[in-house]
């Protein structure tokens, strides 16, 4: 069983960058789809972004498409968010998800997820 930790949320300007982190313990991330999902206070939680084992292929939301990037480095068994051009609209608690059976999967087929970290655009 994985353990996924989420780091680099913060309080930012608009305009600004951050970069997420998703450390896993427990297993090889290789052997995992990776993704990313933010949940707003009074909102459902919606995909952002979703990476395939190896990297090679990843799928963005309409809403962050062209400002964030989703990247992985299996030798660290991290997943990385770069998240360019912040709005306010982007703040929402982040949170990494794993899944051996794909990766451009519904929220509810993800099986693993971590605690989450708190992103705070400012205007």
């Amino acid at each position: 069983q994985v353990q996924l930790v989420e780091s680099g949320g913060g309080l930012v300007q608009a305009g600004g960058s951050l970069r997420l982190s998703c450390a896993a313990s427990g297993r090889n991330l290789n052997t995992y789809g990776m993704g990313w999902f933010r949940q707003a206070p009074g909102k459902e939680r919606e995909f952002v972004a979703g990476v395939n084992r190896s990297g090679g292929s990843t799928s963005y939301g309409d809403s962050v498409k062209g400002r964030f990037t989703i990247s992985r480095d299996n030798t660290k068994n991290t997943v990385y968010l770069q998240m360019n051009s912040l709005k306010p609209e982007d703040t929402a608690v982040y949170y990494c998800a794993a899944e051996t059976t794909g990766w451009g999967l519904p929220r509810n087929k993800w099986g693993y997820w971590g605690q989450g970290t708190q992103v705070t655009v400012s205007s």
